[in-house]
């Protein structure tokens, strides 16, 4: 017999996922306000920022895939920073038509700056939280991520 009613924690977790989805879209909106001088919006500095963390030059695809994102839209923007010189096409050995993407020095100048610019936002914004606190809602959201990303459907779909 299916189930008519959310467990207690199921309940907690329905709620955690509506303030994600709030969370998320007011982080992108403030991101946006604090990069907007610079030329930047959020969606472009975490592109930048998924370059600059990879080891080495990787293709959109999996730019993408590291962002848990749709390989067109991160094409999209991506064509958008390489017009504005923030980002470079090389030939990829491993496969003709999938190009590497690699900053440029302009690209790195504008990460660097955006990312000056976070510092104090992201300590006036975690002020009065406890490092404790932060780092279990880490961890919640990164095993939720986790099973998403496995497929982990608890009906049996994944």
């Amino acid at each position: 017999m299916p189930q008519t009613k959310r467990t207690p924690a199921g309940e907690a977790l329905s709620g955690l996922i509506l303030d994600l989805f709030r969370l998320n879209s007011l982080l992108f909106t403030s991101g946006d306000r604090l990069v907007a001088g610079l030329g930047l919006t959020s969606a472009r500095w975490q592109i930048l920022g998924a370059i600059v963390t990879a080891e080495r030059p990787q293709p959109v695809a999996w730019l993408a895939r590291d962002l848990g994102a749709a390989r067109q839209n991160v094409q999209r923007i991506v064509n958008d920073l390489e017009r504005e010189g923030l980002v470079t096409f090389e030939t990829n050995p491993h496969h003709r038509r999938a190009q590497l993407v690699v900053l440029t020095d302009k690209g790195r100048q504008a990460f660097d700056a955006a990312m000056r610019l976070q510092l104090p936002w992201v300590n006036g914004l975690s002020d009065g939280l406890s490092v404790t606190d932060i780092e279990t809602v880490s961890r919640v959201v990164t095993t939720l991520r986790g099973r998403l990303e496995k497929g982990e459907e608890p009906d049996g779909r994944g």
